[in-house]
């Protein structure tokens, strides 16, 4: 099964919204064949699995034991059920790291896989199996993307000026790393104040991968068109609360007047299947996730040799749990998960 995880993260950035799985198929202690997910609508890992063991090994088949780290599916999707291939293939005995959140699989596969008379074994390694796939998990069970804050922070604890000019705290180390950090989530958010002062183009420049999806909050459409995020170097949501319409690569989505527009914005991003996003300011914006206890991780950088002296004040997170802690060069990076109560 550690190895199923090992394969299964190759496919990262490459298969969401489907989840990472890889598969191992193992006769007398040996590995016959091994695969897993490499593409969004195409093979699964248990097809990849099977489609690798060499010709002088397909008797071993039906005398072998597949491991995969995810239930296999057990639906027509963009591919036919995996399920019925291992049946077809008359493997006899499945072990599963963990079952699929998903509703057209959760526990579907394993039903149809014992009504075949194929013997199934599941929870090995089920936590490190949730954990590679936190991303789907908490999508198709807490019916929201997974959220991940992220700011940077002068050594005294400000995260940006009182003026219109940017504050520019993070070294050219860190803002690469969060350019790759972009690469790895569906979508980008920044609040109105931040989109105006800093005009971030909110793309994967300085990292090769696909730009996320870029999410602003704009309640009233004051923002100009001449901002980066309104360029067409990706994909840019903006939720409001005067229009709905999709123009020029923009989607202007309508949500009706709140103080507090997170649960309908969580609510969009769920029905337009963005399973993951980075939050990365303004201020106002990252408390109110704090706020209503609506985050997953955390990420701040402190530059611990500069400092403002005054300006916005960093967030406070709350029920946070340190999870890692690096240095590159004058940034210190803290890691945190939310500790759930």
């Amino acid at each position: 099964m550690h190895r199923c995880l090992e394969l299964a993260a190759f496919g990262a950035g490459h298969v969401a919204p489907n989840p990472m799985v890889g598969a191992v198929l193992l006769h007398d202690d040996r590995i016959i064949g091994e695969g897993w997910h490499q593409q969004y609508g195409q093979a699964h890992a248990e097809v990849n699995c099977i489609a690798s063991v060499k010709p002088t090994d397909l008797h071993l088949l039906p005398l072998s034991t597949m491991y995969v780290s995810l239930e296999p599916c057990a639906h027509f999707g963009k591919t036919p059920p995996c399920a019925d291939l291992i049946i077809e293939k008359e493997i006899p005995r499945v072990v599963i790291g963990c079952r699929d959140p998903f509703n057209l699989v959760n526990g579907k596969g394993i039903e149809k896989l014992n009504a075949a008379g194929i013997v199934t074994e599941t929870g090995i390694l089920e936590n490190e199996c949730r954990e590679l796939n936190k991303r789907f998990f908490t999508f198709h069970t807490s019916h929201r993307p997974y959220i991940i804050l992220k700011w940077a922070e002068t050594a005294d604890g400000f995260i940006g000026n009182t003026t219109e000019r940017r504050l520019l705290i993070s070294n050219e180390y860190s803002n690469r790393l969060v350019h790759r950090w972009r690469s790895e989530e569906a979508g980008v958010m920044v609040g109105t104040q931040t989109a105006l002062v800093d005009n971030p183009q909110l793309t994967t420049r300085n990292w090769p991968g696909k730009s996320p999806l870029r999410i602003v909050i704009d309640r009233k459409l004051q923002l100009p068109r001449s901002l980066h995020l309104f360029s067409k170097d990706a994909r840019t949501i903006v939720f409001n609360e005067l229009l709905q319409e999709e123009k020029d690569g923009l989607l202007f989505y309508k949500l009706q007047p709140a103080e507090n527009l997170l649960p309908q914005i969580m609510d969009a991003l769920f029905t337009l299947s963005v399973q993951s996003v980075i939050v990365e300011g303004g201020t106002q914006l990252l408390r109110s996730f704090i706020d209503a206890n609506l985050w997953d991780e955390a990420r701040i950088i402190c530059n611990e040799i500069q400092k403002a002296g005054s300006g916005v004040s960093a967030p406070i997170l709350t029920n946070a749990l340190k999870i890692n802690e690096e240095s590159l060069l004058t940034d210190k990076i803290s890691y945190f998960k939310h500790a759930v109560a």
